[in-house]
């Protein structure tokens, strides 16, 4: 068997191919290497589809525009950190920003209040500016501080009013430490938030931050492994894929419990 190809011999739960519209695995680059990237993308390119350059790094980085470059000709979609776009509206400097990730060649731009207090309208006209200059606009709702909690009205008002002012996807904050927003201090997930946004009709639309394996796995037992994953660490992608094909302990039942084009199936 040539080794770009896999093993057929187990009856796995189907996963769509990339360019995905489910299953999405939004990487969370913290600073990686133009050779650490070249390395993941030899075994990996094919489960991730979004990469998302952590923070403020792709303005410190001079090899950005290398390693975007790499993961363009991989077929992955590269995104800027929310927080680099919420500092530049502190400091007035959005349309600089703006500019400066169409110059490095960014396909996503994240569209975040986490961090600062940006009203409403404001964070509005940032993705409404963001999608007119053609970049997708992944919007995060949900703050990183563990003392500011919203209610699940909140979550849901936020997360529609962000799709309707045209926002590609609604990310659910969890953080790299997957200890705020969606999850309470202990990395547990808020069953609250977590029903009254998937009741939402722009659910297709939602990726969640799942930065710990035990979030990981909860999330593709509750919802299949077509579940949209983001903040996923470079060196997790191989591990995420295992869990999502049943391939790991903590989700083996979904080789029971999901049919052949990936639909979690309920047993009575």
């Amino acid at each position: 068997m040539p080794a770009s190809q896999l093993p057929t011999f187990l009856d796995l739960p189907a996963r769509s191919s990339k360019p995905r519209k489910t299953g999405i695995t939004h990487i969370l680059d913290k600073g990686s290497t133009t050779n650490d990237v070249q390395a993941i993308l030899e075994s990996a390119a094919r489960y991730i589809d979004v990469w998302k350059f952590g923070f403020g790094t792709s303005y410190v980085d001079p090899t950005a525009p290398a390693k975007i470059a790499l993961l363009k000709a991989a077929g992955i979609k590269t995104c800027t950190g929310g927080t680099l776009l919420e500092i530049a509206w502190l400091r007035g400097r959005t349309e600089a920003f703006f500019e400066f990730a169409a110059e490095r060649g960014f396909d996503c731009v994240e569209v975040s209040d986490g961090a600062t207090d940006i009203p409403f309208h404001d964070k509005l006209a940032l993705i409404e500016r963001a999608n007119a200059l053609g970049f997708e606009v992944l919007s995060e709702i949900g703050s990183k501080d563990p003392t500011k909690r919203l209610t699940s009205v909140e979550w849901v008002s936020q997360l529609e009013t962000d799709a309707q002012a045209g926002a590609r996807w609604i990310v659910i904050e969890g953080r790299e430490s997957g200890t705020v927003g969606l999850y309470d201090e202990y990395g547990k997930i808020r069953n609250d938030i977590l029903h009254a946004v998937t009741r939402s009709r722009f659910v297709d639309k939602l990726i969640f931050e799942a930065p710990q394996r035990a979030q990981q796995a909860f999330l593709i037992r509750e919802f299949g492994p077509e579940v949209n994953l983001g903040n996923i660490l470079v060196d997790d992608v191989i591990s995420l894929e295992t869990l999502r094909l049943g391939l790991r302990a903590d989700t083996l039942q979904l080789l029971a419990d999901v049919d052949r084009e990936g639909r979690r199936v309920v047993h009575a």
